[in-house]
């Protein structure tokens, strides 16, 4: 898993709320166990229409945000159901960060696993985020994952909380396999005096 410490990119404003699971990734992709290749299938009814051409006026298909590495979107980002393929999806896509006032427990948790780093702020701090997002190729924002902090393009600063080994985890860019191999020595230790007990 790519390490996370400072990301500083255009930020997409995505001013909806209850965007659920099946939004960010539909059923029809669910059938893979890969993850890469889903970026296309990513909000696919809102960004494509039935013929299959974009739509212009989803925010990922304007120029300004095609290569959007943060998402400011509405309260309760990523309910409905606990598909991992909702994080694959904005990963592949190449969104690393998604800022919003809350989350789905699963979805957060999920990202975490994945590399993706969301973020919870307060309702105005959203609200000033989002103005900054909506001023396009103009206006980055940096995600300062260490200094937990998010910079605005015109200097002002939001501090966000984060569990700190959460924290730890994406700063190292460790998964829950990445963990386990930190203490491969210690687990092939345990095994090897375990094995000679069971012969003893």
């Amino acid at each position: 898993m790519d390490k996370f410490t400072v990301l500083e990119s255009v930020a997409a404003p995505l001013r909806i709320i209850n965007i659920d699971t099946d939004m960010i990734i539909p059923k029809q992709y669910l059938k893979t166990i890969k993850r890469t290749g889903l970026g296309t299938g990513l909000f696919s009814e809102m960004r494509y229409r039935e013929d299959g051409s974009e739509n212009p006026d989803f925010v990922l298909n304007q120029p300004a945000y095609r290569k959007a590495n943060i998402l400011v979107a509405g309260d309760n980002f990523g309910c409905g159901s606990s598909r991992e393929h909702a994080p694959w999806a904005l990963l592949d896509f190449g969104i690393r960060c998604v800022i919003s006032t809350s989350f789905a427990d699963i979805f957060y948790n999920n990202c975490f696993q994945n590399g993706i780093l969301p973020i919870k702020v307060s309702p105005e701090d959203l609200e000033k985020l989002f103005d900054d997002a909506e001023r396009g190729a103009n206006a980055t924002l940096t995600i300062d994952l260490e200094k937990q902090e998010i910079r605005g393009p015109d200097g002002g600063t939001v501090t966000f909380d984060i569990d700190p080994f959460k924290k730890h985890c994406l700063l190292n860019g460790l998964d829950g396999i990445g963990l386990t191999m930190e203490k491969a020595s210690a687990i092939d230790s345990f095994e090897k005096k375990l094995s000679e007990r069971a012969w003893a």
